[in-house]
This record gives C-alpha cells, sequence and structure tokens, in this order.
C-alpha cells in the first residue's frame, strides 16, 4: 500500500529518491570518520519525505499546510548541511543531492502556492496531477 502510494506521488516519490541518494552519501564519509555532519544531513535530508508523508494523513487543510511547511523547512535545513559539506572541501561530492534537492524545493513550494490557493477539494487532488 506505501509502496503504490509512493510512486504514485510525485512529491513522495522524490523525496524517497533523495532519501535513498542521501543515504548512500552519507555512508561515504564513514571510513573518514565524519559521523556529525553524516548524523545531520541524514536527519534533516530523511525528514523531508517523512513530513510530506504525514501530510498525506493530514487532519485539515491547514494542518496538511503546516506539515508541507516542516518539509521545506528541512529541505533548507538539509541544504545548509549539503553546502557545509561542498564547501568543506575533504566531503564527497554532493551536486547531484543539491540538483535533487533543488528539484524537491520547488515541488515543496508549488503544493503550499496550490493548497493555500485551491478549495480543500482540490487541493488534495493536485498533487496527483504534475
Amino acid at each position: 500500500m506505501q509502496k503504490k502510494l509512493i510512486e504514485n506521488n510525485a512529491i513522495l516519490k522524490l523525496t524517497f529518491d533523495f532519501s535513498l541518494m542521501l543515504m548512500n552519501y552519507c555512508e561515504l564519509p564513514d571510513q573518514s570518520k565524519k559521523y556529525i555532519i553524516r548524523k545531520q544531513v541524514l536527519r534533516s535530508g530523511t525528514s523531508i519525505g517523512a513530513s510530506a508523508m504525514e501530510a498525506q494523513n493530514a487532519e485539515s487543510k491547514s494542518d496538511f499546510i503546516h506539515k508541507i511547511k516542516i518539509a521545506a523547512k528541512e529541505a533548507d535545513e538539509t541544504h545548509y548541511w549539503l553546502l557545509l559539506c561542498e564547501y568543506a572541501g575533504h566531503y564527497p561530492d554532493c551536486k547531484n543531492l543539491f540538483l535533487k534537492l533543488e528539484e524537491i524545493q520547488k515541488v515543496l513550494n508549488k503544493i503550499l502556492g496550490t493548497a493555500k490557493r485551491k478549495n480543500p477539494i482540490s487541493y488534495l487532488l493536485s498533487f496527483f496531477i504534475f
């Protein structure tokens, strides 16, 4: 059931794929003992998808918007941690993560804009049609 939900929902698919990419990325610095940054980027990066998934069961339109805003904040935090990895110089290349994260941020902003404009029924339907 969850797998089908993820595959049929653009933001869930993007964030799930991003989380898998991030997990692979965070395993790379493991050999060089960069645990603190790895832990932070993994925690905030996987929280994006968790918050988006939680939004699928929102109790109201405002609850949905709140949960998507949390996902957007987690995306911003993840961007910060990835910037640190990029500028530190001794972390693996993370350009592909930045590209995927930018795509996620655009979709989250679109979802928020649509959710704030539309009536309660049509805002839910808009996530399945891009």
